[in-house]
């Protein structure tokens, strides 16, 4: 491999980084670079994937855990990218739970591949309706473990990208770029929307320079983080999906069915950490995501199409067990069939809450 630019792009559940990622493999397109991007989560039938690949991207991924102990395979996978492809840019997408980035992927990079990669610093996305309450020590909605984690990502970022700035106030936005600041001084700092494009030229000119070395990594209490890993269920499914009538609406059916497991997650006590469901058919697709309690369902790729035959891909995790988010899930297609006259059939269905992270590499220092 020649010298592939390799980027990574890390934050919690709900940040927003498959837009982002999206977002920079354009800019870097419109600059004339081939783009390659690789996701990343705990199971298969991921709805990124799909998503990405249903917009054009050239994507690899890497199911099963995270990258931290899936090194092998998302060095392999890179590698088939480069061999099949030549990409000049490579994106990565962390699982949202992952923390321990730099001690456990990027310095090993750094050390057993270089000349293959260039790493860029580490930017990490903030998802601001969680970071408005974990930064100012307010109730979240998840445990002391879980928002460790999100803690820790800001920690060990280089840049924190502090996100969907078009959905807050401009108080909101000091607000967290200050909260940011106190706990975390000495940050590279950048107010960005995945949506709308804001701060992602300042982004790419971020990722020009290579990593620098660090020093000693961050400390990582590693059970504390993987009890916070394990209070979060998690679920992919996929089904086929067919309609009794010719005009049910594929925009209707993915937003209602966010909502009836939202609602179902409250009713049971549990509060949503990313609810995503992607809906295709043919060439044509639309995806909604939900990325907390207190937030509305939010239509991330629209579609006008109208559903005959399709394949839907449900990715769930919720604080929560994993036994109570598939009959969330279950329950509210079953109401969403009888509503709006459609016939699912299931195909593939994953849940669980993640195993304790054991990384294939762990530098204690650049």
């Amino acid at each position: 491999m020649a010298n592939i630019k390799f980027i990574m792009v890390g934050g919690f559940l709900g940040a927003g980084k498959t837009t982002a990622i999206g977002r920079l493999a354009r800019n870097y397109t419109e600059q004339g670079l081939k783009v390659g991007l690789v996701t990343n989560d705990q199971a298969n039938g991921l709805v990124d994937t799909q998503s990405l690949r249903a917009q054009g991207f050239l994507v690899g991924e890497v199911p099963g855990a995270c990258f931290c102990c899936k090194f092998d395979d998302l060095v392999s996978t890179v590698k088939a990218l480069e061999t099949e492809h030549h990409p000049d840019v490579v994106i990565t997408e962390p699982v949202g739970s992952c923390t321990d980035l730099v001690a456990t992927v990027i310095e090993p990079l750094r050390k057993f591949h270089q000349g293959d990669f260039e790493v860029a610093p580490l930017a990490v996305l903030l998802k601001p309706e969680h970071g408005l309450k974990i930064l100012g020590d307010e109730q979240s909605g998840f445990s002391p473990q879980a928002a460790y984690i999100f803690l820790k990502q800001i920690e060990e970022a280089d840049v924190v990208a502090i996100n969907k700035i078009d959905k807050l106030t401009p108080e909101q936005q000091e607000m967290l770029r200050d909260q940011v600041t106190r706990r975390y001084p000495n940050k590279e700092i950048v107010l960005v929307s995945g949506t709308h494009g804001d701060g992602f030229d300042t982004l790419v000119e971020l990722f020009k320079k290579p990593r620098p070395s660090s020093g000693p990594m961050m400390e990582v209490d590693y059970e504390k983080y993987a009890e916070g890993e394990a209070e979060l269920g998690w679920l992919n499914a996929t089904y086929e999906v067919s309609a009794q009538h010719d005009d049910i609406l594929m925009n209707d059916v993915i937003v209602t069915l966010l909502q009836k497991i939202r609602a179902s997650l409250l009713e049971g006590g549990a509060e949503p950490a990313h609810l995503k469901v992607l809906c295709q058919t043919g060439e044509q697709f639309g995806v909604a995501n939900l990325v907390g309690s207190d937030v509305d369902v939010e239509l991330s790729v629209a579609s006008d199409a109208k559903i005959s035959t399709a394949e839907l891909f449900v990715n769930a995790r919720a604080a929560v067990a994993p036994e109570q988010l598939e009959s969330a899930v279950q329950d509210s297609i079953a109401a969403l069939g009888q509503e709006k006259g459609l016939n699912f059939t299931q195909q593939k269905l994953q849940r669980f809450s993640p195993a304790p992270p054991v990384p294939t590499h762990r530098f204690a220092s650049s």
